[in-house]
């Protein structure tokens, strides 16, 4: 596959590197459908339980290739969000495993919206956010309208939208973006810790929590309740939930399957 993804397998973790350092690793058609492939790739494999999504050099994602996005023999823009960007969300969010992203720098434009769509979002403390779009007259995609907003409240999403300010990660943590911040010496080893140890959990569980998470967005109260007591029997059923009461109740570590 393309070299603009970097993938390798750490254990049950799956890595996946944003990897075009010269553009601030932007994405241009070829990058997005590598990524896909990998997220499937991701899904389809049951020996790997967790992703860690992250860039490689000094951004995590700078966004769209604007070069490719105006060149008129390019994809062009409803192509790019249609075929590029909307999978990638769909399959961030639809994926049963937990995803962990760790932003690693500059996050703008769609590079923010992806990482805001992953399950625990890790920044290092020199990262940035920035909903870019107002700055060139384009509007947030990559479900930045989606998720934004319910991460941080109404306000505060609308306000950075039509402003395009950026965002340190201490400020992102302050307003509830992200899961922690880490300083750049550390942020590497902590991130990947994350990763490891949610890989290393129940994630059959965790896969339904996801798919609850999903569906909460959009359901009422009556109907989640009873969409819970229906994930709840069949996580009660999994391997993993016979080994965390066994493992308790004889007072030693679990090992869990993931099944």
């Amino acid at each position: 596959m393309s070299e603009t993804i970097q993938f390798q397998q750490n254990g049950n973790v799956a890595v996946i590197r944003l990897n075009r350092p010269d553009k601030f690793n932007s994405f241009n058609r070829e990058m997005a459908l590598t990524l896909q492939a990998r997220l499937d790739q991701c899904a389809s494999d049951d020996s790997i339980r967790a992703i860690y999504l992250t860039g490689e050099g000094k951004a995590f994602c700078a966004g769209q290739d604007l070069a490719e996005a105006i060149d008129p023999n390019g994809p062009g823009l409803s192509n790019i969000v249609v075929e590029h960007y909307n999978p990638i969300i769909q399959k961030l969010r639809t994926i049963e495993k937990p995803i962990v992203c760790a932003v690693n720098g500059v996050a703008a434009g769609a590079g923010a919206n992806i990482a805001l769509a992953c399950d625990i979002v890790i920044a290092t403390a020199s990262a940035s956010f920035i909903q870019a779009f107002s700055k060139i007259g384009l509007i947030p995609d990559s479900g930045g309208t989606f998720f934004l907003p319910r991460l941080i409240g109404f306000q505060r999403a609308s306000a950075l939208m039509m402003l395009g300010d950026k965002v340190s990660a201490a400020e992102a943590l302050q307003m509830g973006m992200l899961y922690k911040v880490y300083d750049d010496a550390s942020f590497a080893e902590e991130a990947m810790k994350v990763a490891v140890t949610v890989s290393q959990m129940p994630t059959y569980g965790i896969g339904l929590t996801k798919r609850l998470l999903n569906e909460g967005a959009n359901n009422n109260l009556t109907t989640q309740l009873n969409r819970e007591a229906v994930e709840q029997v069949a996580a009660a059923q999994s391997y993993d939930y016979k080994e965390g009461v066994t493992a308790f109740l004889e007072k030693r570590k679990p090992v869990f399957k993931g099944k």
